[in-house]
């Protein structure tokens, strides 16, 4: 096991470089760079352009030098700490991120939660109660979860809450507290706030996990063993979570992959539609406004956290199913 993960370690640098690379090029392949993006806004709006302290810019943070050497400067920085500089915000990108990354893992956290809440039972119960009234109906309900566009369930929500509890419309917080430090007011002004994104981004997800974790399920319960447990007197419960539903688990483990580097990425339209102060809008505009080490350095956390997920997915999956072998070779 401990060759495995070493093995799978030593993957993920060269798998992270070539990664790092590949993002670097394609922030760099639109034209122009912020600086032009920049003067063309400040001229729509017919601002004087300052052209000396544009240069002065250019030229404090190399983009007078080669692509390949301010690569080599970006990717040596994050050995240090250091991920850029933001030129949208005039700030370090740690400085840009550190809030928004904050509530985006607490965001995204009680999102997790509340999808396996949700999830687990009702999958469970329409895979042993299956053709039943309550499994057509529990499906139904997934489907439309399914169906249902995120963004339109937000002004749904947004709507709701706003009607009944006097919630403030879009935000994660009162507006009081947008620039103010953590406080318990604050805190429970965000908790307040936080259960309208969760329902609705973890709508769509609940859904989903449901019908996969049914589907699975069923295909375990129709195997020989537990036929055979159950022709031996085998109590049900005891017949079910012994193995049928361990073996149902692993896409749910699989998925550890990918939930990752959702905590960053979060989910942009809805958090677009709320007005939510995480990190999937500043993805979004740095992207639109080529502040390159402010998007670069959001993509390579992904990059990481995707590898990282990757690789605990695996170890969890050879641990929780003795049918998976880490190696190609048969078993005694």
């Amino acid at each position: 096991m401990w060759g495995y993960i070493l093995r799978r370690v030593a993957i993920m640098i060269p798998t992270l470089f070539i990664t790092s690379a590949l993002i670097f090029t394609i922030i760099e392949l639109p034209p122009g760079d912020y600086f032009e993006s920049y003067v063309a806004e400040l001229r729509a709006m017919g601002e004087k352009v300052d052209e000396e302290r544009l240069q002065f810019l250019r030229e404090e943070y190399g983009f007078d030098q080669p692509p390949i050497q301010r690569y080599f400067q970006w990717l040596g920085g994050w050995f240090v700490g250091d991920f850029g500089y933001s030129f949208a915000y005039e700030l370090p990108v740690s400085d840009v991120v550190g809030d928004r990354l904050f509530l985006t893992i607490l965001v995204s956290f009680f999102t997790i939660i509340f999808t396996w809440l949700i999830a687990f039972p009702i999958g469970i119960y329409s895979a042993t109660h299956q053709y039943s009234w309550g499994d057509y109906g529990l499906t139904f309900v997934g489907l439309i979860g399914l169906a249902t566009p995120n963004f339109l369930l937000a002004l749904v929500m947004m709507y709701l809450a706003n009607l009944w509890f006097g919630t403030a419309i879009g935000g994660l917080m009162a507006p009081e507290y947008l620039d103010q430090p953590m406080s318990w007011a604050k805190f429970m002004s965000i908790m307040e706030h936080i259960w309208i994104p969760v329902i609705v981004i973890g709508t769509a997800g609940t859904a989903g996990m449901i019908r996969r974790l049914r589907a699975n399920l069923l295909d375990e319960l129709q195997k020989q063993y537990v036929t055979t447990a159950r022709a031996k007197g085998l109590h049900p419960f005891k017949t079910l979570t012994k193995y049928p539903l361990r073996m149902s688990l692993n896409f749910f483990i699989a998925d550890i992959g990918s939930i990752l580097p959702q905590i960053i990425s979060g989910a942009e339209i809805v958090a677009i539609v709320l007005s939510l102060q995480t990190t999937g809008p500043l993805l979004i505009e740095a992207l639109q406004s080529q502040d390159m080490y402010l998007a670069g350095s959001f993509l390579m956390f992904l990059a990481i956290l995707t590898v990282i997920g990757v690789l605990l997915s695996d170890i969890a999956l050879a641990v929780l199913d003795p049918r998976i072998r880490l190696a190609g070779g048969s078993t005694k």
